[in-house]
């Protein structure tokens, strides 16, 4: 409904807004790049500090491709010098963030944020970034790029560490959060369960806030519960009712609607009553969302089904902690047939690694499933029960000595580790 909408903002404008100082040779910019690699005629190129090299080194290189402005903190022609470009660029994002006069409705925790950003901009037709672009930088651009006239937006806030969250609240400003989940994640970062809440908690500083019942009880057990709406299949101030996770869609009632998501999985069943309780939040027709989560599209790899030789795969591969593990083992737990899950590693435990993917393999176990197991902590968690394989090569000559037309397969993994190059393997 909402193009994108090109604003074009001047040096002395970004200069203003980060308190940089204006060398000549700029001209105004409609879009903002950190990668150089992605820079095009008229963008702003930021340059940020990067795990190995800093952008400054390639300030020249995003000139020559046609940036019109560079934001660094060295001095350079074309350039606004900052003392330090993240924060400039924080700053930059509120500045932009303050040009829309709409609703910011923010989603974040510790999983579901993206397929929950994208049911709740879809069923009330309001304009949100794409994939998973919840950093400050793709945010920042974002809102250089977010039309005015849109009644609202949405914007997903991930962290991973410590007070990241304070910052992208600062830039978002949102009027409504969404707290999705809260579990064990990015513990490199935040030591334990009780250091990520504390960091997520910061997005219930909005003026309005909505919880998940999950978040709510681990709310509750840190003394943080602050009685805020909740939305679940449950005792919830948004409730869903006759929850029916079925193979290929999920369906539940809200109020007088039947509500039919076309993804299986409590993901995403979830993630629609979440835009649900937003709809009613913020005024919207229940009857009109309901409506169009019929119609949801979510990004490859969260419960994206994919049929080869008449074996169904689910990828499921996006990302992985274990909450989100459980959650996709106890539903493929509850399918008819025969199922198989493929497990890969889940990254960013720190020190707990071993001992949450053997609690992940014991839940397995319990569930009566016998998972293969893939990466590190594979032979570990297989003495639980299931088999190990060390590479994606291993566990495809696994699958297809064992798998048969109409089995059912679950691929579950962090990003990182690529699992869903199975389905490619699998081809070639």
């Amino acid at each position: 409904m909402y193009v994108h909408h090109v604003r074009e903002i001047t040096p002395e404008w970004v200069a203003g807004a980060t308190k940089g100082r204006l060398h000549p040779g700029g001209k105004p910019v409609h879009d903002l790049r950190w990668d150089s690699r992605e820079v095009q005629p008229g963008s702003l190129f930021v340059a940020l500090p990067g795990r190995n090299t800093h952008g400054r080194v390639f300030a020249e290189e995003a000139l020559a491709k046609g940036a019109h402005l560079v934001l660094s903190d060295q001095p350079g022609p074309a350039t606004v010098e900052v003392k330090d470009t993240y924060r400039a660029l924080l700053a930059l994002g509120e500045r932009l963030r303050d040009l829309f006069p709409g609703t910011v409705v923010a989603v974040g925790g510790s999983s579901g944020k993206t397929t929950t950003k994208e049911a709740i901009a879809q069923a009330l037709g309001l304009p949100a970034p794409q994939g998973n672009q919840n950093t400050a930088p793709p945010l920042a651009r974002f809102f250089l790029g977010l039309d005015p006239k849109a009644p609202g937006c949405v914007v997903e806030l991930g962290v991973d560490r410590v007070g990241e969250m304070a910052e992208l609240m600062g830039l978002a400003k949102p009027h409504l959060a969404v707290l999705t989940a809260l579990g064990e994640e990015h513990l490199l970062a935040f030591g334990s369960l009780e250091g990520v809440v504390r960091e997520e908690v910061g997005l219930l500083s909005a003026p309005q806030a909505v919880v998940s019942l999950q978040a709510a009880e681990v709310l509750g057990r840190f003394g943080l519960d602050q009685g805020l709406p909740t939305y679940g299949f449950g005792e919830a101030t948004f409730r869903g009712e006759d929850l029916r996770l079925l193979p290929t869609e999920s369906r539940f009632r809200y109020g007088p609607w039947e509500v039919r998501v076309p993804y299986p999985g409590m993901g995403p069943a979830l993630a629609a009553l979440a835009a649900l309780g937003v709809a009613e939040v913020l005024g919207q027709d229940t009857k009109e969302v309901a409506e169009r989560l019929a119609h949801l599209v979510l990004p490859p790899g969260r419960m994206e089904r994919r049929e080869k030789d008449g074996v169904v795969f689910l990828n499921d591969a996006y990302n992985a902690n274990p909450l989100s593990v459980r959650a996709g083992l106890a539903w493929l737990a509850a399918q008819p047939g025969r199922k198989w899950a493929v497990l890969g590693e889940m990254l960013e435990l720190g020190d707990q690694a071993l001992k949450l993917h053997l609690e992940v393999a014991e839940e397995a176990s319990r569930l009566g499933l016998s998972p293969l197991y893939v990466g590190s902590y594979a032979k570990a968690q297989a003495a639980l029960g299931g088999e190990a394989v060390e590479t994606l090569e291993e566990a495809l000559l696994w699958l297809k000595e064992r798998v048969q037309p109409g089995d059912l397969v679950y691929l579950k993994a962090s990003r990182g580790v690529g699992l869903e190059r199975l389905l490619q393997l699998w081809d070639g």
